[in-house]
């Protein structure tokens, strides 16, 4: 199971909350604003993310090995306030309490002891929030790592994520040490070169990369900055060095030893009271006592009675986790507007009564998530039927930005505090356990109470934004759609997926000896220190970018590196077979149930534009460029003997959405006359005829295409085509100009979105853009972008889920054996008899097609096969 481990920059935060908080003294004269501020921020962060593991990094002391580069390094810091350093012994009292690791490595600092523990968490695929107030950190960013930057006190966080950073600077998170090395950073006395500013940086390395980039072109540069360059060479280099991470600090612990259970909460309530935190301590009492509530009156049934059963009922059913395909369930509880009722699961099993109550469409069903509901009831051989209501979606719906943990944190947000939180219940980790009856019980009733109670003020909501019907007409159904979905599963050859793995393995193993017959030694072709030394000092390659361990080996250089040399493309198909078979192969043999079926969970409630995204395991993400990752799909196999897998998949669903939704002419009329569109737009862009359009047009006329559903940029588009900013933004503004109406969509779409503060999909689902106008031009860049972008994507969710809806609908009336097994971004997959095909081949075009009326005709393409892969 993927962890997630938070990494705390212990001293940072500290002084910025020292900083952040007016002094404060407790009864004793002992200063407690870094403490209390630390704590505050502790307290959000443990709540919003959930860590699995955590640390809190100290530096060890002031002499560092960066000190042997440059003896001046933090030499311009003043003398830490004596009010702050007499806070540290009870901040590592805290911390403990919390029962929190904390580690300090003599001569290394806390970035370097964040910095390699965060490389071992990437390396072994877990999710990693760095926090600190330090934005030297922000290059440890990553796919899987995102740093965390306080700023305006201790609990207003800005999220730097790989997209962040490109957004907000231009730059790749590595070359974050670029630009220190380039501008300098007076906080760290790190000197960089005198007179050039974070413009002039951010400048120097768009156009050239690294700092080795600029001075590999120096005789580009011209006049006094050509001048500061030269004469500042050396600091350049020191600086960057300065500023890098150390990743592989000698440390002496590892992640497995992180490990986060929760506090201990005597020992917390002990520090609050010797610190005199009278608010943390008024909600952390409230906390202990929050599960006793106010009274409530509620029967637990031990023998069914068919009287409690009425026409319009709230329904919970309890599980133990959220892998509800596997977990326990501990019982059903039941409310209206007079009664609460409970009934433990032996006795549902054994009520066939209970049973036909559960399955009848006629009596309406009013639940927390009637998905998981579906698909556990569907584990006991119960069928549920009659939802009228889910309070998880009508939640959703009505604010998809918000993220839930459990029941009790939904009907919190709708002012109702009569429900404790799972976690409050059951403990956490190593400490989690079901209680006692009692216990148990009244926490299934108050569920069931919030549900009912709850429900009249969501409706409310969905109603008052009309988005009733999204709710009502494509929601609440789908779910009924996926849970029976995930329940069936789909078929997996686990010998074919086996075999798979063999002969990667072998291919591996053959590719390995190539890359050593090429090097002419042996070496870890996974350690980028020993790739580098073969590659650019034994091979001589060119050197494109250094690391502070040494040589860049990362994918983009490589790329850049290939053709160069023959062990470049050896060792790329290296790399993608070796993550083809750590990942999806073996990741996929573990997720095979005892039926010898995959059972994914499709997340219906998570993103914010309305895309169902698929987990335990993602099979929404299994690779399909390389030829071997397409191979994976020949294990995907129908579950009934002759049967066939039947792929059906939309074609280019968001540009036809975009043209919809932007009334642009010429958009429309090339939909409607089913050309190419990849071509059709080369051709208006470039100003040729149709059959004049090159392949490198068509390429770079389909990355705009789909760069604009994204809100892509000129850097954005630079990077896709190979070519400079300033040529692909002249591509943007040629493209826009042939489009006019997409161009006036996005200019309207956005100066809506700065009237009501949202934009909405044709189905009315909304998302919420806060940062709209907000005076950070980096902030109302991003959301000016989602606004175009979001209306486009959640619109194509829109469909395919109609289109869902549609099948079920056409499946179930025609009264066939066929099933819907997978969706897969804008894909349906199902298995079928033979005998079914031909009607398939009319009826699944027919119902996808007709999912939603738009100005250009939707477009399916229908294909079948024995397995997964050969639909296509």
């Amino acid at each position: 199971m993927a962890k997630k481990i938070l990494l705390l920059d212990g001293n940072s935060l500290a002084y910025r909350a020292f900083f952040a908080l007016p002094l404060l003294t407790n009864e004793s004269g002992v200063h407690t604003n870094a403490v209390y501020g630390f704590t505050m921020m502790l307290q959000k962060i443990l709540e919003e993310e959930q860590p699995t593991h955590m640390i809190v990094a100290f530096d060890a002391g002031k002499t560092t090995f960066r000190h042997e580069t440059f003896k001046e390094y933090k030499g311009g810091r003043q003398k830490t306030p004596p009010e702050l350093s007499e806070q540290f012994p009870y901040l590592r009292k805290l911390i403990e309490a919390y029962q929190i690791k904390s580690y300090e490595l003599p001569n290394y600092e806390a970035d370097d002891i964040i910095g390699t523990l965060s490389l071992e968490a990437e390396q072994a695929g877990d999710e990693v929030v760095v926090i600190s107030g330090d934005k030297d950190l922000t290059q440890l960013a990553s796919p899987s790592t995102t740093v965390y930057i306080t700023r305006k006190g201790i609990t207003d966080i800005e999220k730097y994520t790989v997209d962040h950073i490109r957004e907000k600077y231009g730059l790749s998170p590595e070359q974050i040490i670029d630009m220190k090395g380039l501008m300098g950073d007076a906080s760290d006395n790190i000197p960089g070169v005198p007179g050039v500013g974070e413009k002039t940086a951010l400048k120097l390395l768009a156009a050239h990369g690294t700092v080795e980039g600029v001075y590999a072109a120096i005789e580009q540069q011209k006049g006094k900055m050509k001048e500061k360059l030269v004469e500042n060479e050396e600091l350049a280099y020191i600086s960057k060095k300065l500023a890098t991470i150390e990743r592989h600090a000698p440390i002496e612990i590892s992640i497995d030893e992180l490990a986060y259970t929760g506090p201990d909460h005597e020992e917390l309530i002990k520090i609050w009271n010797e610190l005199a935190f009278k608010s943390l301590l008024e909600k952390i009492e409230y906390t202990t006592e929050e599960t006793v509530k106010k009274e409530l009156e509620f029967h637990v049934i031990d023998t069914f009675e068919a009287s409690i059963l009425e026409e319009e009922m709230a329904v919970h059913l309890e599980l133990y986790d959220e892998q509800y395909h596997t977990c326990d369930l501990l019982g059903v509880s039941l409310a209206t507007e007079g009664s609460t009722v409970v009934i433990p699961m032996e006795t549902v099993q054994n009520s066939e009564e209970f049973k036909a109550w559960l399955s009848d469409p006629s009596k309406k069903k009013f639940m927390a998530d009637s998905k998981a509901a579906t698909a556990a009831f569907y584990r006991c051989g119960i069928e549920l039927n009659g939802v009228d209501f889910d309070l998880m979606l009508g939640a959703y719906i009505v604010n998809p930005s918000l993220t839930y943990t459990d029941l009790s944190s939904i009907v919190q947000e709708y002012g109702y505090t009569e429900v404790s939180t799972n976690e409050q219940v059951y403990g956490k980790g190593a400490k989690k356990a079901v209680p006692a009856g009692a216990a148990l019980h009244e926490h299934l009733a108050r569920k069931a109470r919030a549900i009912w109670a709850v429900r009249p003020e969501v409706v409310r909501k969905l109603q008052e934004n009309d988005q009733f019907d999204l709710y009502d007409k494509l929601e609440l159904p789908l779910a009924t759609i996926l849970g029976t979905m995930e329940s069936f599963g789909v078929k997996v050859d686990k010998d074919q997926l086996t075999a798979m793995g063999k002969e990667l393995s072998e291919k591996l193993a053959e590719i390995e000896k190539n890359i050593y017959w090429i090097a002419g030694e042996k070496f870890n072709i996974n350690s980028p220190k020993q790739l580098g030394v073969v590659l650019f000092e034994k091979l001589g390659l060119p050197v494109l970018k250094k690391t502070k361990t040494g040589y860049s080996t990362a994918a983009d250089v490589l790329e850049k590196l290939e053709g160069q040399h023959e062990i470049i493309s050896q060792i790329l198909i290296y790399r993608q077979l070796g993550k083809l078979l750590s990942t999806y192969i073996e990741g996929l043999l573990k997720e095979i149930h005892e039926d010898g079926k995959i059972h994914t969970r499709f997340q219906q409630a998570l993103t914010t534009t309305g895309r169902l995204s698929s987990t335990n395991p993602n099979l929404q993400n299994i690779p399909v460029r390389l030829e071997e990752g397409r191979k994976i799909r020949k294990a995907f196999v129908p579950s009934e003997p002759d049967w066939v897998m039947v792929a059906a998949d939309y074609s280019q669903i968001e540009l036809r959405v975009l043209a919809h939704m932007s009334g642009d002419e010429r958009l429309i009329e090339a939909f409607r006359n089913d050309q190419d569109i990849h071509t059709a737009t080369a051709a208006d862009v470039f100003h040729v005829p149709l059959e004049e359009v090159t392949g490198d047009m068509r390429r770079a006329a389909k990355a705009v295409n789909f760069g604009i559903v994204y809100g892509i940029s000129d850097y954005g588009l630079s990077q896709s085509l190979t070519i400079t900013r300033k040529a692909a933004q002249e591509f943007i503004d040629r493209y826009l100009a042939s489009f006019p109406g997409v161009k006036r969509y996005m200019t309207d779409i956005v100066a809506k979105a700065r009237k009501d503060g949202f934009v909405t999909t044709l189905m009315n689902r909304r998302r919420y853009l806060p940062d709209i106008n907000s005076s950070n031009f980096n902030l109302r860049s991003f959301a000016e972008r989602t606004a175009m972008n979001t209306p486009i994507q959640g619109s194509a969710a829109d469909v395919i889920k109609k289109a869902m809806i549609n099948m079920a609908e056409a499946l179930e009336r025609e009264g066939m054996q066929t099933r819907m097994l997978l969706q897969v971004h804008d894909e349906l997959i199902f298995e079928a008899p033979p005998n079914e095909l031909e009607k398939l081949k009319t009826l699944v075009p027919e119902a996808m097609e007709s999912a939603m009326a738009l100005d250009v005709p939707l477009k399916v393409d229908f294909a079948f096969g024995d397995t997964w892969y050969d639909t296509k």
